[in-house]
């Protein structure tokens, strides 16, 4: 049996990225009725989930991942509130949305306890541990302080995998993507790419990344963050979330079909 599960949701998944602050309802709806399904085995979970549509156009917009710009650093820290602002309501939408499925949730938004950006960023994770009868926990990725002559940037939802599924008790780490079964051997919907089943650390990947949305690396940074987690935690998959049913399936019998990673 699971002894914890942190999943996480991306933001192309539950959101439309091309357009601003679209909420796909109906994929979160099939997302939540999974979850539901696992709660009922009696497993615990961590939520963390993207910015997509609003988080991701802003802040490309106005190059938030590269710190303050002093030329225009009034503007950005009005548009950092307004970032803010949004994830707060898409994470309003997903917590709506596992209510319908009765289902008690708690947001936990990054700019409140986590300082700094990359999978070694600051902040107590203690809120994280908890036991399946309490609400689950969620967080995403978020605009935060960093501190420094930066002043702010955006901590990535896979970077907060790496640490919450490597100083918790996990024993399953699951990356739903919206796009794909798993990692392919080449870009979605191109002739010949097909499902890489078991990656490896000496196997390289061609995945897509949209730089004019994408601010935190697409699918390389995801696999990447994956790696790094499957050195201390032995079940790392990245399945394909428009079919949530497979975490069902694999945390039943250890296997489902997507791609699990292997350790550096």
């Amino acid at each position: 049996m699971a002894s914890r599960v942190v999943i996480k949701l991306g933001g192309g998944l539950i959101t439309d990225k091309g357009s601003m602050k679209k909420f796909d309802s109906d994929s979160m709806e099939r997302v939540a009725d999974s979850i539901s399904s696992v709660v009922e085995m009696g497993v615990p979970i961590v939520i963390v989930h993207g910015a997509g549509s609003f988080g991701h156009l802003l802040a490309k917009e106005w190059s938030i991942s590269e710190g303050v710009d002093q030329k225009i650093a009034e503007e950005q820290r009005m548009i950092v509130d307004e970032i803010r602002s949004d994830m707060r309501e898409l994470n309003g939408l997903v917590i709506d949305k596992l209510a319908d499925s009765e289902l008690e949730s708690e947001g936990l938004p990054p700019s409140e306890w986590a300082i700094g950006t990359g999978s070694d960023f600051q902040g107590d994770i203690a809120n994280f541990e908890r036991v399946v009868e309490t609400p689950i926990p969620i967080t995403f990725g978020d605009v935060v302080n960093t501190n420094d002559r930066l002043e702010f940037g955006i901590l990535s939802g896979d970077d907060l995998m790496v640490r919450l599924s490597r100083e918790l008790e996990v024993s399953h780490c699951i990356f739903l993507i919206g796009d794909a079964e798993g990692v392919l051997s080449g870009p979605p919907h191109q002739e010949g790419s097909s499902l890489i089943s078991r990656l490896g650390a000496e196997e390289e990947i061609e995945g897509p990344h949209y730089s004019e949305i994408d601010v935190t690396g697409g699918i390389g940074l995801k696999v990447d963050r994956a790696r790094k987690i499957a050195s201390d935690v032995e079940e790392v998959w990245i399945l394909d979330g428009r079919c949530p049913e497979r975490v069902v399936e694999l945390l039943s019998t250890g296997e489902t079909r997507g791609t699990k990673i292997l350790p550096y």
